[in-house]
This record gives structure tokens, sequence and C-alpha cells, in this order.
């Protein structure tokens, strides 16, 4: 739990800017077609009307959520990896199902975050910050608006975690047939974690896309020209985003997410593998010592 939790913070601190980017070319309202945006005006807009602080409004919310989520996840993750694996590292049915129920536990504790981060990311958000974004959407919308993309939010990263996890397992284990020298070696199997965690976040992520601008959509909603939505159906957010923008809304968005998602897979796979390696022979240290 706490090499999850290190690597997470690390992992949405580092690449935070980019989320930032890709935030805004999902939210998109109305008053504002897709048609027009793409990632260098998105950037050079947040850089001339906000400054480079533009790119990290929201962080603190992140900063909140990523290390209790993280934790879980990992926690779940090598909980279930183990049990289902039934003594064969190499079972990659293992790894994509213990992916998904460790995502489906986190997702529980980090979308309200989420939430508060994505509306504070907004171009003129009317909130002044975490708390008080909080209590407005309590007072406003109630408490259930922090859960309204929680299904979409599994939905998206249960085949997220799933090819993410199996291809990084996949990868690692590739990589290390490939350079079998480097086995035990820190720095050059750290170089495996990075590269196999690279991989599988942008797979992951650009076969994830649609689904990742529902849930914005859904967490943005009513918030500086979004649409609102009736109901919380993915096939409704669906139908509204390719009747306005074709099917070519359902991509918007992608280049930031994969340029999120491989160097933040990256950065995260490698803090927690080296935290994780770190805290067990610590731990075998104490124990030696008790001995």
């Amino acid at each position: 739990m706490l090499a999850g939790s290190v690597a997470g913070s690390v992992e949405h601190m580092a690449m935070f800017p980019v989320d930032t980017l890709k935030t805004r070319m999902q939210a998109i309202g109305p008053s504002c077609p897709s048609s027009t945006v793409n990632l260098r005006q998105s950037l050079g807009s947040i850089l001339k009307l906000e400054g480079p602080a533009g790119l990290y409004r929201g962080i603190a919310a992140m900063g909140l959520g990523a290390g209790p989520a993280h934790a879980v996840y990992f926690s779940v993750y090598e909980w279930f990896k183990k049990s289902l694996s039934a003594g064969n590292p190499n079972n990659s049915a293992a790894h994509a199902a213990s992916g998904v129920l460790a995502t489906v536990a986190s997702d529980a504790v980090i979308t309200p975050m989420d939430v508060v981060k994505q509306r504070l990311q907004l171009k003129g958000s009317p909130y002044k910050g975490v708390g008080d974004c909080v209590r407005r959407v309590v007072v406003e919308e109630g408490v259930g608006a922090f859960y309204k993309s929680y299904r979409t939010t599994v939905v998206m990263n249960a085949p997220f975690t799933a090819i993410h996890f199996a291809t990084y397992e996949a990868a690692k284990r590739g990589l290390m047939e490939l350079s079998p020298e480097s086995v035990g070696e820190e720095d050059e199997t750290l170089v495996v974690h990075a590269t196999a965690g690279a991989v599988a976040g942008a797979l992951a992520a650009a076969l994830t896309t649609p689904l990742d601008v529902v849930k914005t959509q859904l967490q943005c909603q009513g918030v500086c020209g979004c649409d609102r939505f009736s109901s919380s159906s993915i096939q409704d957010v669906i139908q509204t985003i390719v009747k306005r923008n074709g099917y070519g809304g359902l991509m918007r968005g992608w280049v930031p997410r994969m340029l999120f998602h491989a160097p933040a897979a990256a950065i995260c796979w490698s803090t927690y593998e080296a935290a994780k390696t770190f805290f067990q022979d610590l731990n075998g240290r104490n124990n030696s010592s008790v001995d």
C-alpha cells in the first residue's frame, strides 16, 4: 500500500499539466466547437490567458485522491494476482482479472476527487478551490453528483486496467527474455519496468479514449458551458457527442491522453517496483535484527 501510494502520487503530480490539456479538449461545450481546438492551441491559450499556473489548477484535489486510491489499487492487485495465478507467474488472464478488481476498488476512492479536479481544470472554472468546489457541489447538486461518472469510470478502467496489467506483465517478461543479463541489475531492471509500463499505458489509453470522453462530459456537465445530461447513461452521452461532433468527437483528447499515460505508467511502475523493493528490503532487515 505504501509503495502504491508513493507511485500514484508521483505519477499524477509529474504529468498533471498534460491531464489539464486533455480535460480542456474533452470538455468543450456547444459554445466552442471541438474542431477549433487542438493540443497546441489549448496549451497556447492556457499559457497566454492564465500563465503556467493554469496548467496546475486542481492539482490539490488529485494530491488528496491519488495516494489513497493507488494504495488500494496496488494492494488489491497484488493480493488477487497471488490468489488467481495458481502458482503460474505468467498467467496473463489472472493479471488482467486482478487489474479489473483493483480498479473497481480504487475508482470508488478517487472518483469524487477526480470530479473536483476536472471541474477546477476547466477554463473559467467558477470554483475558488477544492473546498469551495466540494461545498458547492454538495449544496447545489447533492452528494450523488460525485458518483454520476462512477459507472462510466469503472466501465472505462476495467478494460483499461486489464489491457494495462496484461501488457505490462507480458512486456516486462519479454524484455527480460531479450536481455537476461539485465536481471538482478537494479539500473537496467528499472529501465525494463519503465519501458513495459510506457507500452502498456499508451496502448490502454488509446483503446479506451471514447469512454474517457464520456467520463469527462459527465463529471463537468453544466459547468463552463458543458452539456448537461438528463441521465448518467453512457449510451445517451455517446449519442449526444456523435450527433454534435461525429464519431471523431469520441476520440477527442486522445493525443494528450496517450502523452499522459505512457510516461505516467512508466513513472508509476518504476516507482512502484522500486518502492516495493525498498520496503521489502527494509522489512527483511528489521526481521533479521529481531532474530
